[in-house]
């Protein structure tokens, strides 16, 4: 009896398994694009599915009978559909979601595509895939840059492989990859030089780190031998919402930013976004504030269904100290090392009214229009006002172990112009069975500087006695002398340059890159002088699978142009521009569903005329200099809710026939750097709305002169974060250099000790 009992039992549960069905479909927003990442859940059962990067999704195995299916994703409205599934049958269930793919983009914090996304136009000046590309870069987007509370454009960086971020005496920032600094950006395509004010990151969408040297696209005037940076502001799209949020924090911190979109006409063609933030911290180093307000409208206007403009506005301003400029760059220093110094990490000569006034005014303009179905013009204008009415910047002189002399240097007023204008004509078309995506562009750059500028000497300090620290009265009454000199000065150039390129499909596998570019660089002061030069690139693309893994190689030229130099005699020595050339090969990965991807290149980087002076300082332009080293990049999302970003550098820049350097390595460049971080978003039901998240940064030594004998110490610092989010809302809190690491940057100024942020931010 039992076993017919059994028997009956077990019929009956393969009968109701077998009775099932499946539900698929496809999500896809109200602009008609795909919409990944979509959660679809079956109504009171544990059956759900993730729509994968075309939008689909398909759940097998479903029970028959009658469901509310609902599709939801953070931060929007969950949808529902009632769907009946029938016993071996496929229910056809799709989804529109309400807002468009800009304003899906806008509310992903964990999706992983918008944790490593590489598509754009810029690095390339044409649409072109990264696995099509054969020049490696790397992007650092918006919602890294929120899940990680960044408040300031050096950490934006510093999530970035094989890149050190740092701060000069004059306010700007500049960074370090593949062993060379690079102190100037563009925006959206166009060089926008920022020397004197500062950089916001509240209306950045991503930052794009174009590695090697990158001249024949973008110049000398952006580019270095170690790259160039692009910074992407955020575009107004089709639909109304916005975000406001709030930090407070380590050392009076106190952020608030506001984000607001909104169509300005029924049929949607003229959008206009505002971004604003107000910013104040003072440094962890008893000497340091910095205070900013940034405000940046930006309106898209769609004239016709062939014609497109896209306008933004900029103003910044800011009041802040600048960072102290130890000046320990001659060949025998008192100290071999940033840690040996006295002072200790957070003492000052200084004191905190030592304010810098600087304010910016940025427009930038950019035209669009099909010219045919396989051509595209655009044209872009930036232009960048920047005035200091004041700026103290303070220098320390180690004269030995235990004294320093102090001084500051005040500039003010100095006023600087920066103008960009560049057109490109884009299209595509075939040669028999051969396939052409072809650039041709032109860009002209101009820019123009008047200053004045006072040398304030304060005084010869022994650490082991008493000292006053030096303040704005004191400082302002040595200016106010009559007997205190002035300098007027005034620097100004300009470049134009024309460049093409073409990128050919030999087959649906196989792909090269043929650009060229010629510059005229022109300087107006200093004796005036025009330098021409050429630059060209070749890169070859080979995809193992289809559009998936490819294997590259890419010889790429930079220069960068040199004024006259007056000899010892008298004569004037006219060099030629300063030429690398890099040799790059290595391998890139974007695997299905977004899991893995990542790139391994090797490359090597040959100067062959560098400038160099022998001992009796005469000038010659026969120096040797060689940068190479391997990076590394992978990025995964293994299971749902898990992201991980990591990045390894190792460079060696090193000089190898120089006058009294030979052998040694290049300041500021250090051999290891290391980013990583790891987020998970929690994917169990009653936990679903928390996250975490852990990384840190290790960058290896590096020297602050050129004998080599002055250094900057290794450094690992670790952060973590934790955060409750809503539909709506949410809610962050960040721990920064969880270890309390004492580091300075590579210029060799001291970064922040441990410090906390807390974040709270609303969504409409």
């Amino acid at each position: 009896m039992s076993r017919l009992l059994f028997l009956s039992f077990f019929l009956l549960s393969v009968h109701a398994f077998g009775q099932t069905g499946t539900i698929k479909g496809k999500v896809t927003t109200s602009d008609g694009k795909s919409a990944e990442f979509v959660n679809i859940s079956v109504g009171k059962t544990n059956l759900r599915a993730v729509a994968d990067e075309t939008g689909e999704y398909t759940i097998h195995k479903v029970p028959a009978g009658t469901y509310v299916l609902v599709a939801s994703f953070t931060g929007l409205v969950p949808q529902n559909s009632t769907v009946t599934v029938k016993t071996g049958e496929t229910s056809l269930i799709n989804f529109i979601l309400a807002e468009d793919n800009q304003q899906l983009q806008e509310v992903v914090v964990l999706g992983k595509s918008q944790l490593v996304d590489k598509k754009t136009e810029y690095v390339a000046r044409m649409p072109l895939k990264n696995i099509e590309n054969p020049q490696v870069y790397n992007v650092v987007g918006k919602a890294l840059i929120k899940e990680q509370m960044m408040t300031d454009v050096k950490e934006v960086f510093r999530a970035a492989p094989g890149v050190v971020p740092a701060e000069y005496v004059t306010g700007s920032f500049a960074v370090v990859f593949r062993g060379f600094t690079n102190y100037d950006y563009a925006r959206n395509g166009l060089a926008t030089s920022v020397y004197r004010s500062g950089t916001e990151i509240a209306n950045l969408e991503r930052i794009e780190l174009i590695k090697g040297p990158s001249g024949t696209l973008f110049g000398s005037q952006v580019s270095t031998f170690g790259g160039a940076m692009n910074l992407v502001t955020k575009k107004p799209y089709a639909d109304f919402g916005g975000e406001v949020s709030y930090s407070m924090g380590s050392f009076d911190l106190s952020r608030a930013t506001i984000d607001i979109n909104s169509p300005l006409n029924k049929d949607k063609t003229v959008l206009f976004r505002l971004n604003a933030v107000q910013h104040q911290q003072n440094s962890s180093n008893e000497y340091g504030k910095n205070k900013r307000y940034v405000i940046d409208p930006s309106l898209s206007y769609q004239a016709s269904d062939r014609l497109s403009f896209l306008f933004d506005f900029e103003y910044f301003k800011s009041s802040a100290t600048r960072l102290p400029f130890t000046l320990l760059f001659a060949d025998e220093v008192p100290f071999k090392s940033a840690k040996d110094i006295p002072i200790g990490f957070k003492k000052s000569f200084f004191q905190n009214d030592l304010l810098s006034d600087a304010e910016a005014i940025k427009y930038f303009g950019q035209a669009k229009y099909q010219l045919s179905k396989n051509w595209t013009s655009t044209t872009g204008v930036s232009h960048v006002n920047e005035f200091l009415n004041h700026s103290y910047q303070p220098y320390i002189n180690w004269i030995n172990a235990d004294t320093a002399v102090t001084s500051i240097r005040h500039f003010g007023p100095r006023e600087r112009t920066y103008a960009n204008v560049q057109q490109n004509f884009n299209g595509n078309f075939n040669t028999g069975s051969f396939h052409h995506n072809v650039l041709i562009g032109a860009s002209y750059e101009y820019n123009d500087e008047t200053l004045t500028s006072q040398e304030v000497p304060l005084d010869k300090i022994n650490i082991h006695q008493p000292f006053e620290k030096a303040g704005l009265s004191r400082v302002n009454s040595i200016l106010a002398n009559p007997s205190t000199a002035a300098s007027y000065d005034a620097y100004g150039g300009s470049s134009l340059g024309v460049y093409v390129s073409d990128v050919i499909n030999w087959t649906d596998r196989l792909s090269t890159m043929l650009s060229l570019r010629f510059d005229r660089f022109e300087q107006r002061y200093e004796g005036g002088f025009v330098q021409p030069s050429f630059s060209p690139k070749l890169g070859i693309v080979y995809q193992l699978v289809k559009d998936r893994v490819s294997v590259f190689g890419n010889f790429m030229n930079g220069f960068q142009n040199q004024g006259p130099v007056e000899q010892p005699n008298g004569t004037l020595f006219k060099p030629k521009p300063v030429f690398a050339n890099q040799l790059e090969g290595g391998i890139k990965a974007e695997l299905p569903g977004n899991k893995l991807g990542g790139s391994i290149s090797y490359y090597h980087i040959g100067i062959d005329n560098a400038l160099r002076t022998d001992d009796a300082q005469y000038s010659f332009q026969d120096g040797k200099q060689v940068s190479q080293g391997v990076e590394v990049e992978l990025t995964a999302s293994p299971i749902s809710g898990l992201n991980i970003i990591t990045g390894y550098g190792y460079n060696e820049n090193k000089f190898i026939k120089a006058d009294v350097y030979e052998g040694k390595f290049a300041t500021q460049a250090p051999k290891h750097i290391v980013n990583y971080w790891f987020s998970y978003h929690l994917p169990f039901q009653h936990l679903k709305s928390i996250g975490i998240g852990f990384g840190g940064n290790y960058v290896s030594d590096s020297y602050l002169n050129s004998s080599n004998t002055y250094s900057i110490p290794a450094y690992h610092v670790i952060n973590a974060t934790v955060f409750y989010q809503k539909e709506k809302w949410k809610l962050g809190f960040k721990l920064n250099n969880i270890t309390d690491v004492a580091y300075w940057d590579f210029v060799g100024n001291p970064q922040f000790s441990r410090n906390f942020i807390v974040n709270f931010s609303f969504r409409f």
